[in-house]
């Protein structure tokens, strides 16, 4: 069922961003939890996030702005940022190190978001992306979960464990979800002892 906008008014910020995208006829995808929104989950965070290509990045800023919206550009080095208000939409072309490509938007489905059909990332690609946000310095496994279990009939878990093997982070985690029962390793052919040793 569609949030009301009244009472999650990043809804309607999410909206007019993505009309004035696909105005200026630029690739992009949802991403983040709005994306997990869109392809039945829920969404729990405070911001709205966009996969662009880091070579459109000048333009759709210059457009936005001319919009009404406000612009930043963070040190980061990988998204820029745009305000409705005190409303955040992150727009991000080197998520987890990797850098967005034709073909990373056009790993998406065209959905209804509250009725504006928009390009949404996969759910495979979605899962991945959480998986590799995991570090040393931040590995919240209960941020993961939520997408795992609502999303996990939509997900390639064997692409998931491809992209992401090189994580110790993300092996634990596919273990977790094996005990916990909301994927099978075993089914994915990919030996547990496996898992744990990569």
């Amino acid at each position: 069922m569609p949030l009301p906008e009244d009472k999650q008014p990043l809804i309607a910020t999410l909206k007019r961003v993505a009309a004035q995208l696909k105005q200026l006829g630029v690739p992009f995808a949802l991403a983040g939890s709005f994306a997990v929104y869109a392809r039945g989950g829920q969404p729990c965070d405070h911001d709205v996030d966009f996969i662009i290509k880091a070579e459109d990045s000048e333009r759709i800023l210059t457009h936005l702005v001319e919009a009404g919206f406000r612009a930043e550009v963070p040190p980061e080095g990988w998204l820029v940022k745009v305000y409705e208000d005190d409303r955040l939409v992150d727009l991000i072309y080197t998520p987890v190190q990797r850098p967005v490509t034709d073909e990373t938007l056009a790993d998406v489905d065209i959905l209804s978001v509250n009725a504006v059909h928009m390009p949404v990332l996969s759910a495979t690609e979605l899962m991945i992306h959480k998986m590799l946000t995991w570090s040393t310095h931040y590995c919240d496994f209960a941020r993961g979960l939520p997408t795992a279990r609502s999303l996990r009939e939509q997900i390639d878990w064997a692409r998931v464990q491809r992209e992401t093997a090189h994580s110790p982070f993300a092996r634990a985690f596919l273990v977790l979800l094996d005990g916990l029962e909301v994927i099978s390793l075993a089914d994915l052919a990919i030996p547990l002892r496996e898992v744990v040793a990569s």
